[in-house]
């Protein structure tokens, strides 16, 4: 298993990312604790020009300014006050592209994404959706700016690749104020997976 390279996150097309994005391992190291899940599903957001993103527009805050620098670190950001969602930046310094990361297949270390999640047993809902994939890999915004080549964050190959007949686009999920770009299928998953959020498109 290797770390993705800043090479992997650098490149200019954040479609084609999202999409290779799809089987790669998710990692954290907290206090000496390993958890890991597999990407079963992506959402691609293109910068200034979509009115999905942050920085459409070319918009530029405290909390976004992270998805300006070069591609290979996180952007962590909180919504409803309670939900901390892992995002890839991607590109290169300037060009504010980041891919959502929206659910995983737990791989390792089951039982401490269950007491950090609060759950009794171990169910599709553990890691479906991407409040509850940071909540399970211990993922807030504090590590927003991280490294993805640092030794507690980052993700993996193990070599696992889907055939394309097996990953399906769609819209994406909540983004209904971006007006036409809410009707981009900018989202990718792995069709039939449990472990995706919102239904099949």
């Amino acid at each position: 298993m290797e770390k993705l390279s800043l090479e992997f996150y650098q490149r200019s097309n954040v479609l084609q990312i999202a999409k290779d994005l799809l089987g790669k391992i998710l990692v954290t190291e907290w206090n000496g604790i390993i958890t890991s899940a597999r990407i079963v599903e992506t959402e691609a957001y293109a910068g200034i020009t979509d009115k999905a993103s942050h920085a459409y527009g070319a918009r530029k805050t405290k909390r976004n300014e992270v998805m300006y620098v070069q591609g290979g670190v996180a952007y962590v950001y909180l919504i409803y006050g309670i939900h901390h969602l892992f995002n890839v930046v991607t590109n290169r310094h300037g060009t504010p592209h980041a891919i959502l990361v929206r659910a995983g297949e737990p791989l390792e270390g089951m039982e401490e994404m269950l007491k950090r999640t609060g759950k009794e047993k171990i169910d599709y809902t553990l890691t479906r959706g991407p409040g509850n994939l940071s909540k399970a890999l211990g993922i807030h915004t504090v590590h927003s700016g991280t490294s993805l080549l640092d030794k507690s964050l980052f993700i993996a190959d193990d070599g696992r690749r889907y055939k394309k007949k097996e990953i399906a686009s769609s819209p994406r999920i909540g983004v209904d104020y971006a007006g036409k770009d809410a009707l981009l299928p900018y989202r990718f998953y792995i069709k039939g997976n449990p472990f995706v959020s919102g239904k099949p498109k």
